[in-house]
C-alpha cells in the first residue's frame, strides 16, 4: 500500500489500513448539507450495490466542517439490501466519513477523496454533488463504468437544465474551454465525474492546493486538467440536474469571478496546448440520452438589461483600457436599443470574452476588477438569449448555443494574435 501523507487525519490511515484495498470509490464533499445528503449516500450505495455487487467499495463523505448534522446522517444511513437486488452482494461496502483539512473548499474536500483513492489503490472513482435531488443509482454505473470497461480517465456529466439555468456555463465556460482545447464536454463545470485511480494519482501531483483552485475552481480544474495532459475522456448522460435554480439576472458576480477567473488562469498554465488547436471535436457520450422534464426558472428581463446599460455606462473607462474601439463602438450601440430589438452577436461576444482573458493574462489590473467589470456584459449576452430563444424548444436552444460555440472557435485567431504579439515581436 503507498505511503500516507501528513494530509490524512490518524483515524483515517487507521481505516485505510483496516480495509487495504477497494475497486470503487465514490465521495461526496459536502457542507451543511443535511436536508439531502441521506438521499444522495442511499443512491451512491444502492448503485454501488446494484451494478458492482463483486467489487469493494467505499463512500468518501469529505465534510467542510458542518454543523447541521451531516455527517451524522452519512454515518446512519444505509438501505435495505434485499430490496434493490436480486443478487446478493459478494464485494464489501465501506464508508470514511471525515473532515478535511486544509484551507476551506471544495477543492481541499476533492483532494482528502484523491488520497484516500490512491492509499487504496481504486480502479475507479466519482464525486457527486451533496446537494443533488435528481440523483439515481444508474448515475453511479454511468460515471464509473466507462472507466472499467472501456478504459476511460475521465467522464465528465451530461444532463438536460432548463435553458435559463447554467448560463455561465452555456454563455462563456462551454464555448470557451471547447475551442481552446477541442472538445465538446458539454459540462465541464458540472459539479459529478468519474476518474481513473491513475488521473487520481496525477491530480495530487499537481501544486494547486492552497490557491483559489482549491477553494472555488476544482471543477473546471479537473476538466482542463484532463485534457490539457492528454487523458482519455468522455461524457455520461445523467438525466436532469434538479437542485436549487437561480435567476440567471440575480447577482452572479461572485460565482463568474470565481468560475471565469479559474477558466483564465488555466489558460496561462495549458497556453503552449490550447494554441496549437483548431475546431473540436465530440467526445463519446455514454448512457441513453432522453427528454426529461425540468423545473421553471423565474427571468428577469428587464433587469438584466438595466444592469448592463447601467454597466456600460459606468465601466466605460475601464473598458476602454483594454477593449478595441470597434467593441466599445458595439456595446454603446446595443445600450441604445429597445428591449426588443436587443441582440448581442456571438462574434461581439467571443471578441469580448477573448479581450477579457488576455487582459487578465496580461494583469492589467487586478484580476478580480476584471473578471467582476464582466459581470454586466454577462448580462446582456444573457438577455440577448432570452429574448432570442423564448419560443424555442431544448433542441433548437441546443442548437444556438453550438452556433455560439462555432463563433468562439472561428473567432480563436483573434485571441491567438492578441495573446502571442508580444512574444512575436
Amino acid at each position: 500500500m503507498p505511503e500516507q501523507t501528513v494530509l490524512l487525519r490518524k483515524e483515517v490511515q487507521q481505516k485505510i489500513k483496516e480495509i487495504k484495498e477497494v475497486d470503487l470509490l465514490v465521495g461526496i464533499p459536502s457542507y451543511n448539507n443535511a436536508r439531502t445528503i441521506g438521499h444522495v449516500v442511499r443512491a451512491v450505495q444502492a448503485g454501488l450495490t446494484k451494478y458492482f455487487p463483486q467489487m469493494r467499495s467505499l463512500l468518501v463523505n469529505s465534510d467542510g466542517g458542518s454543523t447541521d448534522g451531516t455527517m451524522e446522517i452519512v454515518k446512519q444511513t444505509s438501505i435495505d439490501l434485499n430490496s434493490i437486488l436480486v443478487q446478493h452482494r459478494v464485494g464489501n461496502f465501506y464508508k470514511i466519513v471525515t473532515p478535511y483539512e486544509g484551507i476551506p473548499g471544495k477543492g481541499s474536500a476533492f483532494r482528502t477523496i484523491f488520497e484516500i483513492a490512491k492509499a487504496l489503490n481504486a480502479k475507479a472513482c466519482a464525486v457527486v454533488d451533496s446537494d443533488l435531488r435528481s440523483i439515481t443509482p444508474e448515475w453511479i454505473e454511468l460515471l464509473l463504468r466507462p472507466i472499467l470497461d472501456a478504459d476511460y480517465d475521465y467522464v465528465a456529466p451530461y444532463y438536460h437544465r432548463h435553458k435559463y439555468d447554467g448560463t455561465i456555463t452555456n454563455t462563456i465556460v462551454y464555448p470557451l474551454t471547447r475551442a481552446l482545447y477541442g472538445k465538446r464536454i458539454r459540462q465541464p463545470i458540472g459539479g459529478d465525474f468519474g476518474f481513473s485511480g491513475k488521473l487520481a494519482s496525477f491530480y495530487l501531483t499537481k501544486d494547486v492546493w492552497n490557491t483559489d483552485v482549491a477553494r472555488y475552481g476544482i471543477d473546471i480544474w479537473m476538466t482542463t486538467t484532463a485534457v490539457a495532459n492528454g487523458f482519455k475522456v468522455c461524457q455520461a448522460f445523467l438525466g436532469a440536474k434538479i437542485h436549487d435554480p437561480k435567476d440567471p439576472g440575480s447577482d452572479l458576480s461572485v460565482m463568474l469571478h470565481q468560475v471565469v477567473g479559474a477558466t483564465f488562469s488555466l489558460m496561462d498554465e495549458y497556453q503552449h496546448v490550447w494554441r496549437n488547436i483548431k475546431g473540436s471535436e465530440p467526445v463519446p457520450t455514454f448512457g441513453f440520452v432522453y427528454t426529461v422534464g425540468l423545473e421553471p426558472i423565474k427571468v428577469n428581463l428587464e433587469g438584466m438589461l438595466h444592469k448592463f446599460r447601467l454597466g456600460v455606462k459606468e465601466l466605460s473607462q475601464l473598458y476602454e483600457s483594454f477593449l478595441p474601439g470597434e467593441l466599445m463602438w458595439f456595446l454603446q450601440t446595443f445600450e441604445e436599443l429597445s428591449t426588443d430589438k436587443f441582440r448581442f452577436p456571438d462574434d461581439v461576444w467571443a471578441e469580448i470574452i477573448y479581450s477579457f482573458a488576455v487582459a487578465y493574462h496580461r494583469k492589467l489590473m487586478s484580476p478580480e476588477h476584471i473578471i467582476k467589470s464582466l459581470t454586466p456584459l454577462y448580462l446582456g449576452k444573457v438577455a440577448s438569449f432570452i429574448i432570442e430563444t423564448w419560443e424555442s424548444n431544448a433542441d433548437e436552444v441546443e442548437k444556438r448555443l453550438d452556433d455560439l460555440c462555432l463563433a468562439f472557435e472561428k473567432e480563436k485567431d483573434y485571441l491567438l494574435d492578441r495573446w502571442f504579439e508580444e512574444e512575436e515581436e
